[in-house]
Parts: C-alpha cells; sequence; structure tokens
C-alpha cells in the first residue's frame, strides 16, 4: 500500500443514514452508531478511504457528509428484486478492497455473494447476542441458512465480546475476532446536574420498555427519562406513549439526534437496561464514557458490570432491578460505580485506540486480496 493507493472500505449499514443528516427521520440502533463512529474515525486517515451503502430516504444517488461518500440503495418501501438490484448497483459503485456489514439481514449473504464474486474482502460483524447462540437462524429457517453460508464466506467475522465468539463457534464452528465497540473519550462534565433515572433504546420488544414505567411507579420522588424510538417491530408504541405520559415524573422522548443526546448521559444517576438480551449496548457505552452505572435487567455481556464494579445485573428479576436502584440511589452510591464505568471505558472502549485494530485488518485483507 501507497499514498497514492488508498484502501477503500465501504460500510453496507442502510439505516445509517440520519446519522450522518440528523434532520431526516428514521430509525437507527447500536449497530449504525457502531459503524457509524468507527467510519468516522477511519476516515480521519489519508489512508483509507471511507464510503456507506445506505438506504434510500430520498436523497441523491451519491452524498457526502465530510470525507465519507453515501452512496443510495434500497427503498424499505419496495424489497424483493427490486431492493436487491439496488443494494447491488451500491455496491458496485463503491468499489472497495474490504466491505463490512453488521446486523442480520438479507443484505448478509448478498454482500457476501457480491464478494465472492469479485474477489473482495468480506467482514461480518456481530450486532446480537441471538446471531451467535443459534436462536435466529432457528427462527428464520430459510434466511439463516443464507446467513450461514455468507458466514462460512467471511474473511474475517469480528465479535463485539467473547460470550458471543464463544456462543459464535459453539453453534457454527466457526472463529472470531473480539473487538469492543468503540466510543470517543469525551470530557467529564465536573458541573453536571445528576438529576434523572435514564433509558435509551427503541420500543423492540425484547427490550421490555414498559418494565421502565413500572419502575418510575415504584420511585416517585426520583425524575426518569425515557428515550425511545419506535421500533420497526416492537410494542404498541402508541400505547407506551401514552402510558408515559400518565406519570408525572417520567419524561418521555421519541426521538433525540445522536450528536444531541450527551446531555441526556451528562445529567443521568443510572442508566436502565431491561433487555433481554443484547450484543453490547452502545447505550452502556455512552454510560460509561459519561460516567454513569449500569442497572441491568438481564444483560451483562463478559460480566463486564460485576468485574469492573460499573453497574448491577440483576438476574432477570424484576424485584431485584428496584432492589438496585434502591441501592445505587442511597448514600449516592452511583457516584462510585460511575467512576468505575469511567475508568472501564478510557481502558476497553476508546475508539482511538481501537480503530488502530481496524486499520490493520484491512491492511492485511486487502494485501492479502492483491496477492
Amino acid at each position: 500500500m501507497t499514498e497514492e493507493t488508498p484502501i477503500r472500505v465501504c460500510f453496507v449499514s442502510p439505516k445509517s443514514y440520519p446519522l450522518f443528516r440528523p434532520e431526516t427521520p428514521g430509525v437507527f440502533g447500536g449497530a449504525e452508531v457502531d459503524l457509524f463512529l468507527l467510519g468516522n474515525e477511519l476516515a480521519k486517515d489519508p489512508r483509507f478511504v471511507v464510503s456507506f451503502v445506505v438506504a434510500d430516504y430520498g436523497q441523491p444517488v451519491e452524498d457526502r457528509v465530510d470525507a465519507i461518500r453515501l452512496i443510495r440503495s434500497v427503498n424499505f418501501s419496495s424489497p424483493g428484486l427490486f431492493g436487491a438490484i439496488r443494494v447491488l448497483r451500491a455496491l458496485r459503485i463503491a468499489d472497495a478492497n474490504v466491505y463490512m456489514i453488521k446486523t442480520a439481514s438479507p443484505g448478509v449473504p448478498m454482500t457476501a455473494a457480491f464478494c465472492r464474486r469479485f474477489r473482495r474482502a468480506f467482514v461480518y460483524r456481530t450486532a446480537h447476542q441471538e446471531e451467535c447462540d443459534g436462536s435466529w437462524i432457528r427462527r428464520h429457517p430459510l434466511l439463516g441458512r443464507g446467513f450461514r453460508w455468507a458466514l462460512g464466506r467471511a474473511s474475517v467475522i469480528l465479535a463485539q465480546n467473547q460470550n458471543n465468539a464463544d456462543d459464535l463457534k459453539r453453534t457454527t464452528g466457526l472463529d472470531s475476532i473480539v473487538i469492543p465497540n468503540g466510543h470517543p473519550m469525551l470530557p467529564l462534565n465536573p458541573t453536571s446536574n445528576r438529576d434523572s433515572i435514564l433509558w435509551v433504546g427503541r420500543s423492540a420488544v425484547f427490550k421490555h420498555p414498559d418494565m421502565f414505567l413500572s419502575l418510575a411507579d415504584r420511585f416517585p420522588q426520583e425524575r426518569f427519562v425515557m428515550i425511545c424510538q419506535e421500533a420497526t417491530q416492537g410494542v404498541n408504541y402508541e400505547s407506551l406513549r401514552r402510558a408515559a405520559a400518565d406519570r408525572s415524573n417520567l419524561e418521555f422522548h421519541d426521538r433525540v439526534p445522536f450528536r444531541e443526546i450527551d446531555p441526556f448521559f451528562e445529567r443521568a444517576k443510572v442508566l436502565v437496561n431491561t433487555s433481554d438480551s443484547e450484543g453490547f449496548s452502545n447505550a452502556f457505552i455512552q454510560a460509561c464514557v459519561h460516567g454513569v452505572p449500569i442497572l441491568s435487567l438481564t444483560v451483562n455481556p463478559d460480566l463486564f458490570l460485576t468485574r469492573h464494579l460499573c453497574g448491577i445485573d440483576c438476574g432477570s428479576s424484576q424485584d431485584r432491578l428496584v432492589e438496585g436502584l434502591r441501592f445505587l440511589l442511597e448514600g449516592d452510591r452511583y457516584i462510585e460505580l460511575g467512576k468505575n464505568a469511567r475508568a472501564y471505558a478510557e481502558r476497553y472502549h476508546d475508539i482511538a485506540r481501537i480503530v488502530d485494530r481496524y486499520k490493520e485488518l484491512f491492511i492485511r485483507l486487502s494485501a492479502d486480496r492483491r496477492r
């Protein structure tokens, strides 16, 4: 590789366009945030040229935000063969050395087949526990076979945590490399007024947003803040909004642009997670960056909450969720655990260091393809 021939990396992330253009309405999740942050950090290095294949939100075929090229592809209202053609066309326009996609979807075998046909490096990054433990494949038998085929053709599979890597090995026999999600290490705000209990996510059924409402009922003296985007397939969103409005101590936000969400973490005493499962929630990392401990109903990847003393794992017990919040609030214990959370983030999730692992990987894959 020379300065005259930078490595072209394309992230296939249809729902990420609203992250680049916050004025564009649209739902995105942790997978999109992960690739968005990684792509922006990678683009700072002139040795790499970064593009994203995004969905059709009515924008031009090609758009550019800073150094990143955004290529329009599928329209969510017209899937099927027409959508596949548009995705393949966008992949051709990107003309990358390395293509990377995250989250199980029809786009995974499509991208794998494209890379196989045109001899490009294909990288898959796991997004959720169910992709690794076999449950997603069992629930989607036809698409699951295509997904499993694609994983077998990947140049590299990346996992967000060791638990996911172990599950993937057990269920598919495939090896993966663990690289944690990376976030910018923003400076802590020493004057922030910690006055809220925070929940951040989508209204997906497995995230159980209704449990946060019930938790607010148990602590009427506390201020609860809920940032909840409507999921593509989730709980009855209007019913959830009405229920939230009925609680005087709960403030509900249906959408907060990613660039405007940090102040909510700065003011939080505790982040509550009520999901059944996750890959590694980006909200966890955002909380840790801002010195906020985590109260988790079930999810504790690699046991990081207990190992690093930066939160509480409630073992899927709603009673322990209540007890855990009471414990953190009494005597302001959340402050000490918040300091631990920040130390954990600095050690394991600083994107300025994590991006170097991706650079080494992309350089190696590009060199392997040339040979």
